[in-house]
């Protein structure tokens, strides 16, 4: 069984490790105005994810794999204009594992004026390897609790977790494909609409007659259901619970979303996508609790 493993690393990053090779990397520095992931390394070794558009630089904030959100009372937590930071607080659990590891941490929203933040973001992610070729799943899971009583994240289409993809991997700048748990391809056939996952899968660089791909699963008791997504055949997608309607957070009842990222070999397997979606959807979420452990103060495990 792969041995995982989590690296801590100078400027707030975390490295991702299975069997001592880096497949992922965490940003929790202040170069950016919120956190993500870069690069995403498919089975190759080569990221399947890029930094910003490959065409319009006006497309900054699209950083890879992120959360985000646009309407937070008003204030834009998605683009890079309006002041609005997103910034790690701590982290609570680095955990290594034979067949896994996890990583817990907890994330501010700040409106850029005030000192304290809006919103709490408990982030837990598990990384787990699915074949020898170097396939993995990254489990995202959520929890965002406001700091006032309630409060309203705004109907639109960003927001809360994207992907912007390679040049390579995209319809537009590559050769790639994006399709959906419905069957459909394509921008047109699948913008806005519902599905239990979308992919998009192609060359993970230009040349090349490789396929690999990012599957992109949505648990079944996030708010918004059918989710609509918000994708484009220029390289990115977004799982979107705010797209028909408002969602809203209080202190008692935090916001909580789930997602499964399925870095994969080959074009999209919709029978073994659509079997980790079933199996993800009777999976329990995380939670954190209190160490026993001497000199460890908090444990990741799944709820009971």
């Amino acid at each position: 069984m792969p041995h995982c493993s989590l690296l801590p690393l100078s400027g707030h990053q975390l490295a991702f490790l299975i069997d001592d090779r880096e497949v992922l990397r965490w940003h929790a520095g202040t170069d950016y105005p919120r956190p993500f992931f870069f690069p995403v390394t498919g089975p190759s070794g080569v990221s399947l994810t890029r930094m910003g558009h490959p065409g319009a630089p006006d497309h900054d904030h699209h950083q890879s794999l992120w959360f985000a959100h646009n309407k937070v009372l008003g204030i834009d937590f998605w683009g890079n204009g309006s002041g609005a930071v997103i910034r790690q607080q701590q982290w609570f659990a680095y955990e290594d594992g034979e067949g896994s590891c996890r990583m817990a941490v907890e994330l501010g929203w700040y409106d850029g004026h005030n000192p304290a933040p809006l919103i709490r973001q408990e982030l837990i992610c598990e990384l787990v390897p699915r074949s020898a070729e170097g396939e993995y799943t990254l489990e995202l899971q959520s929890r965002f609790q406001p700091l006032s009583a309630s409060l309203e994240f705004a109907k639109t289409n960003f927001g809360f977790l994207a992907v912007r993809v390679s040049a390579s991997l995209s319809a537009v700048f590559g050769s790639g494909v994006l399709t959906s748990s419905e069957g459909a391809a394509g921008e047109k056939q699948l913008f806005g609409k519902a599905a239990r996952w979308m992919d998009y899968s192609g060359p993970p660089r230009t040349g090349s007659t490789a396929v690999e791909g990012l599957c992109l699963i949505d648990h079944p008791a996030n708010p918004g259901q059918p989710t609509g997504w918000h994708v484009r055949d220029d390289g990115w997608m977004c799982a979107s619970p705010c797209m028909q309607t408002s969602q809203t957070a209080t202190a008692e009842s935090p916001l909580t979303l789930r997602y499964l990222l399925l870095v994969h070999a080959g074009a999209v397997d919709a029978d073994r996508a659509n079997a980790l979606h079933a199996s993800f959807a009777e999976s329990v979420p995380w939670q954190l609790q209190k160490s026993t452990r001497p000199h460890v103060r908090w444990r990741i495990q799944r709820s009971v």
